[in-house]
């Protein structure tokens, strides 16, 4: 075992319980839109913290450089609304609960409020996993310090050689917006889960894809995608999306981990970037330029303590907090807003029918294609009849299966799957017609 996967192991395991208590947590991105066409006006999404924490029991958690709250929480059940990388994005992070419907409780009374403040001022919160007047917007970061690095670090790309790689938005991360869900898992099951959940991908693809993209040619309906792979994020392609073969064990996703990327650091009370370096290497490295958020630069020796920053950008993440993130789905429709983690939820609750259906499901045998490639080609725009139709009878077996462990629960949460279980069905109906 090198240093960098014993490191790595004792930072990804050492809080995964043995039996844990399953528990869910969400992370819902929205854009904030400017109803005129016009750029979002920041004086207005400045002004929505301060008033949710007069109406709401929230309390100020983070103020940016300029004094103006950008993090608020709720220390009753732990539920957090932010800023995310620009004030452009707004973050709603819930605490842990135990059904779907406590979140969503809490999720509908907050977008009211916050709709509430923001239409007399022709704002809203949409359902788009792309702020739709990207382009137009003031897209720097929030003032603070992990955003303003992660921006300038992404910037770096614009200095390169224009070899094809890298694509034109480093600032990306300004406008793309995510459904993240969390869920508990031990450690007999985890490396079972990211396995599973990878090769899903191509389902996710297909059922929550939203984030088409204006600004470029991009034949995809994932544009999320792209955005990360084709940025310094995905210099190694081991940083960022879904392996493109199951992990044999548990030495095998450990070292697949440690090909991951270390891009920051800090030193003296300073954030530090730099080129991104994978894991494995990061401690035999003699001397390392950095930049601070001046644009100065020092050479720094790497330590130990710098892992503490990793984060890789895997589509089914382990965490420190000992959970899976599921993190590749795009923000949804409103009224769809927890169809994705009742997805997840459901096939999690019956995850050994799950392992069934992947094993016999005679989609894989349909296609050909490693995982990751499956994902990337069921986002097209468009697919052929053959090509849709297998994707999605193997969806809808899938979201049966999910809808099956939600009812087993007994909370009635399969109903957030009815609208994405009917949409669907048409197109299976439809491909079983034309046989």
């Amino acid at each position: 075992m090198t240093k960098a996967t014993e490191i790595l192991k004792k930072l990804y395991l050492s809080n995964i319980k043995e039996n844990p208590e399953l528990f869910i947590g969400a992370e819902l991105e929205f854009p904030i839109v400017n109803l005129t066409g016009r750029a979002t006006d920041l004086s207005v999404t400045k002004a929505l913290l301060p008033h949710l924490v007069e109406v709401l029991d929230f309390q100020v958690e983070k103020s940016d450089l300029d004094g103006y709250p950008v993090q608020i929480f709720n220390p009753r059940n732990d539920d957090r609304i932010l800023f995310e990388v620009s004030y452009n994005i707004l973050e709603m992070a819930f605490g842990k609960a135990c059904q779907i419907q406590e979140i969503e409780t809490r999720f509908k009374h907050y977008l009211e409020v916050i709709q509430l403040f923001l239409r007399p001022y022709d704002h809203e919160i949409q359902g788009k996993g792309i702020h739709p007047y990207w382009d137009i917007n003031d897209n720097r970061a929030v003032k603070l310090p992990r955003y303003q690095m992660l921006l300038d670090f992404l910037a770096l790309s614009e200095h390169k050689e224009n070899t094809g790689f890298y694509h034109q938005f480093p600032q990306y991360g300004s406008f793309i917006c995510g459904n993240q869900v969390q869920l508990d898992i031990s450690q007999q099951n985890y490396l079972r889960v990211i396995n599973a959940f990878n090769k899903i991908e191509a389902a996710k693809a297909y059922l929550f894809a939203n984030s088409t993209f204006s600004g470029a040619d991009w034949n995809t309906r994932l544009s999320r995608d792209l955005f990360w792979e084709r940025s310094m994020h995905g210099v190694y392609e081991e940083n960022v999306g879904i392996s493109p073969t199951p992990f044999l064990s548990e030495e095998a996703y450990f070292t697949y981990l440690s090909k991951s990327a270390i891009f920051t650091a800090e030193r003296d009370g300073k954030v530090l970037y730099f080129e991104p370096i994978q894991a494995c290497d990061y401690l035999t490295q003699g001397s390392i330029k950095a930049w601070d958020l001046n644009g100065r630069s020092y050479q720094i020796a790497p330590e130990e303590a710098d892992f503490n920053t990793h984060r890789s950008y895997h589509y089914q993440d382990l965490t420190r907090r000992g959970t899976i993130e599921f993190r590749s789905v795009c923000t949804q429709p409103l009224n769809q807003t927890f169809a994705p983690t009742a997805f997840h939820l459901g096939l999690f609750a019956n995850f050994e029918v799950m392992e069934d259906l992947l094993a016999t499901s005679p989609f894989f045998e349909e296609v050909h294609m490693n995982q990751r490639e499956l994902r990337h080609y069921f986002s097209q725009k468009h697919l052929s009849k053959a090509s849709e139709s297998a994707v999605a009878a193997f969806s809808r077996g899938l979201l049966e299966c999910a809808i099956e462990g939600l009812k087993d629960r007994g909370y009635q949460e399969e109903k957030y799957l009815d609208i994405i279980l009917q949409k669907r069905k048409k197109v299976v109906d439809k491909g079983k017609s034309r046989c």
